[in-house]
């Protein structure tokens, strides 16, 4: 999707949620509004793995955030959903919900109350998890005698490891944002009513760096997830030589030894 036709898709009408881009502050905001609980429809889903990949192409764009309207973040998915679901359709639920980790640009989601099932599949496809303290997380799906399908355990697993994993997983069970802060799983967790100045304090920070830098430093790790350390160690070697010759370094460089604020350019 080239910038012009990413911008003119994001005037669009959404299933559950909206979009709202702040060019001067470089910052898009997709906003799950589906009151009371934020319910994920099945074409939702479709559609923010598009939203995603709009603004990946955004010019204006540095920081994507998730967040939601109201006192949860998610309950999860429309249950009646999956019954009516082929199930090629329900095979893919994973792609979408992965758009988050595909996307370029660093992706925050600001989590409060319920953040269940593809809630927090959703989340944990997020670079930062900023939850408040009101957050609960769960993957409850052996309550309907099924199990994550987005990629929930499998990401949960990676962050938290095996016995923590069945703890939620197969018992359900729920943890808090201060669990979660505790196990790995959230960046930071904050009271409820600084949930909004956590998350664009982040923003800010985000943007004082190199965006090529951060489209690096992005792609290395996610791709030396499961590599070898030795693998890991040269794709980390190519990736520092590639951008040394990059201008935004040369720019870096020069403003550390001028004792100013670096002006990167992205490339």
């Amino acid at each position: 999707m080239n910038s012009s036709t990413a911008q003119d898709f994001l005037t669009s009408d959404f299933d559950g949620f909206a979009v709202r881009v702040d060019s001067a502050g470089e910052r898009a905001d997709i906003v799950l509004n589906r009151p009371p609980l934020n319910v994920i429809s099945m074409a939702q889903r479709d559609q923010l793995r598009q939203v995603f990949e709009a603004l990946d192409a955004h010019p204006d764009v540095r920081v994507i955030v998730l967040r939601s309207e109201g006192e949860h973040f998610s309950s999860g998915g429309d249950i009646k959903g999956f019954l009516e679901a082929s199930p090629e359709h329900v095979s893919k639920l994973a792609d979408n919900v992965a758009a988050p980790a595909r996307c370029t640009k660093p992706v925050i989601v600001a989590n409060r109350g319920y953040t269940f099932g593809v809630g927090f599949e959703l989340s944990l496809a997020c670079d930062f998890r900023i939850a408040s303290e009101t957050t609960r997380y769960a993957l409850p799906e052996q309550n309907l005698g099924q199990i994550p399908g987005s990629g929930g355990s499998a990401r949960l697993q990676k962050i938290i490891g095996i016995a923590r994993t069945k703890h939620m997983v197969m018992r359900a069970k729920r943890i808090s944002g201060a669990q979660a802060l505790d196990w790995g799983i959230a960046t930071e967790c904050v009271a409820d009513d600084e949930l909004e100045s956590a998350t664009q304090a982040l923003v800010d920070e985000l943007r004082r760096f190199s965006p090529l830098a951060q489209r690096t430093a992005k792609r290395l790790i996610n791709d030396n997830e499961d590599a070898p350390l030795s693998v890991a160690i040269e794709m980390e070697g190519h990736c520092y030589s590639r951008l040394r010759g990059s201008n935004d370094f040369r720019e870096g460089v020069e403003a550390f030894h001028a004792k100013r604020k670096a002006d990167f350019c992205g490339n």
